[in-house]
């Protein structure tokens, strides 16, 4: 299992998800995909996308305003 990081700082969707899209594409099953942003609705739409596209996902707050969404690619 690797782990892959992705900045997505300053960054408003859909920006982190052409991101996401793009790295998961590159990466092996049972990968984790780690996306640093600081755009909230980032956790919502990477999320719910990551879901639907059978990935787990989870993420936290690791500063004031800023996460970091971690995707396990699954398929």
């Amino acid at each position: 299992m690797a782990e892959v990081r992705i900045d997505c700082m300053y960054e408003a969707c859909p920006i982190p998800l052409i991101k996401a899209l793009k790295k998961l594409n590159n990466m092996k099953i049972g990968d984790v995909l780690i996306m640093e942003t600081d755009h909230s609705c980032s956790i919502t739409n990477v999320i719910e996308w990551a879901k639907k596209q059978g990935h787990e996902v989870d993420y936290a707050e690791v500063a004031d305003g800023e996460w970091e969404i971690y995707i396990e690619k699954r398929r």
